[in-house]
């Protein structure tokens, strides 16, 4: 029997082989001549079939397709990922400079050589987070006390460069860059010299700084106009006017080399262009996006027994220092205001004291710090505490990457000056908030939480953006606007220009 046209190799030996039962079973041991003739021609058939197997069928071919294209679901898996990854930096991409390891490096390794009076190796310890937090196990959620640090306020120029070698959005190749980070420890590098020392020596490192950078091909392309940095001090410490040695500072931000550069600073200089204030480092550090829902509910729920408080210290070598004059009314008000006062209690950074009497109150007095603003502001509104500030220029023109514009819907103002004459006045304002209103206040303070937070994963919060991702997102607009609308203006130049 031959196969038909249609038939498979397989079948038409399975055929064969049923033929060759029932032959066998019909033929007795004497005729085993032509048993074995017939095993020769079952063979034969065999080889001719394997030699002449006919085309697969439409069903076939449909099959050897599929195998053929088993990889073009992982390359469009592939196009996808890129995609995506485009679609979050469509801003563009960061270079990071490799500065001389002396501008930063080097200064964490010597770390207890940084101050003139303690070591700064615990503050510029993990990745700049500091230690890890104790003596919280009373306040917080024991599955959140891993996400707490003792965060150096001063500590966000380490964080920043560590965030930034595993930035989504980092390039290695210079040429595709939308902005170039500069990774220089300013702060760090003047922590030592800033005291007993003459101006031409605070100035050095700066200007080392600035003549490696400026003999870069990049930088020459714009004169550093899409070059970047991020202060480790508030920007007072290096806005020095004179040269003279008993001017405080350095004067590392009127050098002309920086006449162009991006500066992002946890206080800004109000009227200055190329400086954005971003959020000081807190205590808290999250990896997870539940660990923050989890503190958001805690602090939603606290029940709160304080009306204000009060955190800090009196200065007893200024004059008519304000903070003494909140720490007294402060401590006359004990049925209102909770007093932390730092020159007896613990007051590090984040210090479970502070901690709690912000969790525990619905305002928080916010008095200048060492600039216009404080640390001490953004630990507040982390535990759910709205801030009570009496000078304009603590929340003016801050923050505004970070935080809602309309200052008035979750803040309160009071001038320092009428305080200071008449303190009544200040629990007279606050008793005029209802607590539907105190409550819409926090609530914003809640939802804004994660963008004023530094996350301690170096891959951020995953789909949400922190206080370092906004800062950076913002920075790559900003170059990127600059870089089209420098495009216009050459185009039309040269459109405009007279043809000889």
């Amino acid at each position: 029997m031959l196969p038909s046209e249609n038939t498979s190799p397989r079948k038409t030996f399975k055929k064969l082989r049923n033929s060759f039962h029932l032959i066998k079973s019909q033929v007795g041991f004497h005729h085993c001549k032509w048993f074995f003739l017939i095993i020769l021609i079952q063979i034969s058939f065999i080889l001719f079939l394997a030699g002449t197997s006919t085309p697969p069928s439409p069903p076939q071919q449909q099959q050897q397709q599929q195998n053929f294209q088993i990889s073009k679901p992982q390359q469009n898996k592939h196009q996808k990922q890129s995609k995506q990854r485009e679609k979050y930096c469509e801003y563009g991409r960061v270079y990071v400079y490799d500065l001389p390891t002396k501008f930063n490096k080097d200064l964490l390794n010597n770390c207890h050589d940084l101050d003139p009076w303690s070591s700064r190796c615990n503050a510029v310890s993990n990745g700049g987070l500091g230690p890890k937090a104790t003596g919280l196990d009373s306040i917080i959620p024991k599955n959140l006390v891993s996400a707490w640090y003792w965060t150096d306020m001063y500590s966000a120029e380490v964080i920043y460069h560590e965030r930034m070698l595993n930035y989504k959005c980092r390039t290695l190749n210079p040429t595709n860059a939308t902005a170039f980070y500069i990774p220089f420890y300013s702060g760090l590098a003047i922590g030592k010299i800033l005291w007993f020392t003459t101006a031409k020596e605070r100035d050095r490192p700066s200007e080392e700084m600035l003549q490696w950078v400026k003999d870069q091909p990049y930088w020459k392309q714009n004169n550093g106009s899409d070059h970047f940095l991020m202060l480790g001090r508030l920007t007072w410490a290096f806005r020095r006017k004179t040269d003279d040695d008993s001017d405080w500072g350095t004067s590392f931000l009127r050098m002309p080399l920086m006449k162009n550069v991006l500066r992002l600073s946890i206080e800004k200089f109000p009227w200055d262009d190329l400086e954005v204030s971003v959020p000081y480092p807190t205590a808290f550090h999250p990896q997870f996006e539940y660990e923050i829902k989890q503190w958001q509910d805690l602090v939603r729920s606290r029940n709160r027994t304080s009306h204000f408080c009060f955190v800090g210290a009196v200065r007893k070598k200024i004059k008519n220092d304000f903070r003494e004059v909140l720490m007294n009314y402060c401590k006359n008000e004990t049925s209102s205001c909770k007093v932390v006062d730092c020159s007896v209690a613990h007051c590090y950074d984040g210090a479970p004291a502070i901690l709690e009497a912000f969790l525990d109150s619905d305002f928080c007095l916010q008095p200048k710090g060492d600039g216009y603003t404080r640390r001490s502001q953004f630990d507040c509104m982390l535990a759910g505490s709205i801030p009570v500030y009496f000078w304009e220029d603590s929340f003016k023109t801050q923050y505004e990457w970070h935080l809602p514009l309309q200052y008035e819907d979750y803040s309160v103002y009071m001038d320092h000056k009428e305080v200071r004459n008449d303190t009544s006045i200040v629990r007279k304002v606050l008793d005029k908030f209802s607590k539907e209103d105190v409550r819409k206040m926090r609530e914003i303070l809640i939802n804004v939480m994660p963008k004023y937070l530094y996350a301690r994963s170096n891959q951020g919060l995953g789909s949400s953006n922190d206080a370092f991702d906004i800062a950076i997102e913002e920075v790559l607009k900003r170059f990127k606007q600059q870089r089209e609308q420098q495009q216009i203006s050459e185009k039309t130049i040269k459109k405009g220009s007279p043809v000889y």
